[in-house]
C-alpha cells in the first residue's frame, strides 16, 4: 500500500515590503500564519534578525523560511568571527540565494534580504523561490503582494523620507490584509539604519471600530498624522 505523505503545511501565506530610503531601509509584514484556512499563529513576526543590522521578511513554508534564517544568522556570525568586521547586506543575500535556489524543488520560500552596512547603507534584495537575486529600491514579496503593484507603481517614488517610506509601508500591507484573506493581524513595521532597528507595531484597521485606536497608535509611534 503506497504511504500517503500530508502536504498541507503552516504556511506564511503573507504580505511583505521593503523600501531604500536615504538613511537605510523600512520593512514591514502582516502577522498572520496560517494553514489552509486555519489561521494557527495570528501575531507571527516575519521581520526575522540576521545581524543587528540586517533583517529578512519571510515569506513561504513558515518551518522552511525559519530554519534557513537560523542558518544564515550562524554562518553570517561566523564570518563576522573570522573576518572582523560586520558582514555586508549582500553576503546574507547570496547565502539565502544559494540556499533556495540548490533547494528549489523541496522549498517554498520567498526571501526579502534588507539592511544597512557602511559600504553601500541602505539595500534591499529580493530572492523569490527561483533563487533569482536582485537588488530593488522597493521590494513585495508573499501572497498580498499580488494587491499591491498598482499601488506600489502610483505611490512609490525615488527619494522618499523615512516617515514617507514608514507611511507608505503601512498604507500597503493594511491594503492588502483587506484584499488577501492568507494576510491579517497587526502590521509590524521595522526601520533600520546605522543604528540598529527600531520595531513597530500597529493594529491594523480590519475592523472600522479600531480605527480611532489605529490613528491613536500613530500619533504615539510617530507624532504625526496618518494621512
Amino acid at each position: 500500500m503506497a504511504a500517503k505523505h500530508n502536504l498541507d503545511v503552516i504556511s506564511d501565506g503573507t504580505t511583505i515590503i521593503a523600501v531604500e530610503y536615504a538613511g537605510g531601509v523600512v520593512i514591514a509584514a502582516d502577522s498572520r500564519t496560517s494553514c489552509r484556512s486555519y489561521v494557527s499563529n495570528r501575531l507571527a513576526d516575519k521581520l526575522t534578525r540576521l545581524t543587528d543590522h540586517i533583517y529578512c521578511c519571510r515569506s513561504g513554508a513558515a518551518a522552511q523560511t525559519q530554519t534557513m534564517a537560523d542558518l544564515i544568522t550562524h554562518l553570517l556570525n561566523v564570518q563576522q568571527m573570522s573576518m572582523g568586521k560586520p558582514p555586508l547586506v549582500y553576503d546574507a543575500a547570496s547565502r539565502f540565494r544559494e540556499l533556495i535556489y540548490t533547494h528549489r524543488s523541496s522549498t517554498v520560500a520567498s526571501i526579502i534580504v534588507a539592511g544597512w552596512d557602511e559600504l553601500h547603507g541602505g539595500q534591499v534584495y529580493s530572492i523569490p523561490i527561483s533563487g533569482f537575486l536582485c537588488r530593488e529600491p522597493c521590494a513585495l514579496g508573499g501572497s498580498g503582494s499580488s494587491y499591491l503593484h498598482g499601488f506600489v507603481s502610483a505611490e512609490h517614488r525615488t527619494g522618499m523620507s523615512k516617515d514617507e517610506c514608514m507611511r507608505f509601508v503601512l498604507k500597503a500591507v493594511r491594503l492588502a490584509i483587506k484584499h488577501d484573506c492568507h494576510s491579517g493581524g497587526v502590521v509590524r513595521i521595522g526601520v533600520i539604519n546605522k543604528d540598529g532597528m527600531q520595531a513597530h507595531v500597529i493594529a491594523a484597521d480590519e475592523l472600522q471600530h479600531f480605527s480611532f485606536a489605529n490613528e491613536l497608535l500613530w500619533k504615539l509611534e510617530f507624532g504625526a498624522d496618518e494621512s
